[in-house]
């Protein structure tokens, strides 16, 4: 297509476009498969429980959106196997990926055990660097297409605990620049969204500790923690064609934190 020749619904909206959501059942991946359906999207969402993914999907059903789900663990290679089969069967093609699944134990580093350390890597950026690959011979052939990875500011900068998990995250802001470069020529644009605290049901226990959310907001010139929608946004932005020419990008979306010095 002729960028230029565009017009703004064309640039402002993923009406045709097939999307695969990893751990899309609550929290940020099921705001940003509801954010890519009300904006025209098929989308595939996918999680561990299935209980939770055939309610999610009787929900939009009920309101006529087009979605479909697998039950399935990103961090097993038999998991991901069955994932691209079904976007195979039900959807025929894909032209957006996001990453979303990730994990944490909240430790100090002498704390871990290397079968906790291992754990966090398998399916932080293991499953991501698979499911990449994995999804690669649909992209290319959507010819315009785009993959979203879910990374933290604790890719960007250190944070109280949990180093095994900023190790993921920072190693998943270079994946993010190899992949653009490497497969730019195959027009599939890639990019990493780092978040900061945002409420879903990962972190709640965290900030329902009084002494945790003042921390947080302390930290945050925007004097608040982040909701799920807000990382949506930017989501389905990077996913949209007004987003073209936007690759191997890692873009906080903070409150300004990751900004904040002294």
């Amino acid at each position: 297509m002729d960028r230029s020749t565009e017009t703004f619904r064309d640039r402002w909206t993923l009406t045709g476009k097939k999307a695969l959501i990893t751990g899309a059942t609550k929290g940020i991946g099921l705001a940003i498969a509801q954010e890519f359906l009300a904006l025209g999207a098929e989308v595939m969402i996918v999680a561990r429980n299935a209980e939770a993914v055939q309610q999610q999907l009787e929900l939009w059903k009920q309101l006529g959106l087009q979605a479909h789900g697998a039950a399935a663990d990103v961090a097993e290679s038999a998991g991901r196997e069955a994932i691209f089969e079904q976007v195979v069967q039900k959807m025929g093609g894909l032209d957006l990926l996001v990453n979303n699944v990730g994990t944490n134990i909240r430790k100090q580093a002498l704390d871990y055990t290397l079968e906790e350390y291992e754990s966090i890597f398998q399916t932080n950026l293991t499953s991501v660097f698979e499911m990449c690959r994995l999804a690669h011979p649909l992209l290319k052939a959507s010819n315009h297409s785009s993959i979203v990875n879910i990374g933290s500011v604790a890719g960007l900068v250190a944070i109280r605990t949990g180093a095994p998990y900023g190790m993921t995250k920072a190693a998943l802001v270079q994946l993010t620049r190899a992949l653009a470069v490497e497969w730019a020529g195959d027009r599939i644009r890639v990019n990493t969204i780092a978040p900061w605290f945002i409420r879903t049901p990962l972190t709640e226990p965290l900030l329902n500790n009084p002494d945790t959310l003042n921390a947080v907001i302390e930290q945050t010139p925007m004097k608040r923690v982040g909701e799920p929608q807000e990382i949506a946004g930017l989501a389905a932005f990077l996913c949209t064609s007004a987003a073209s020419y936007i690759t191997g990008q890692c873009i906080a979306v903070d409150g300004g934190f990751s900004a904040f010095g002294f």
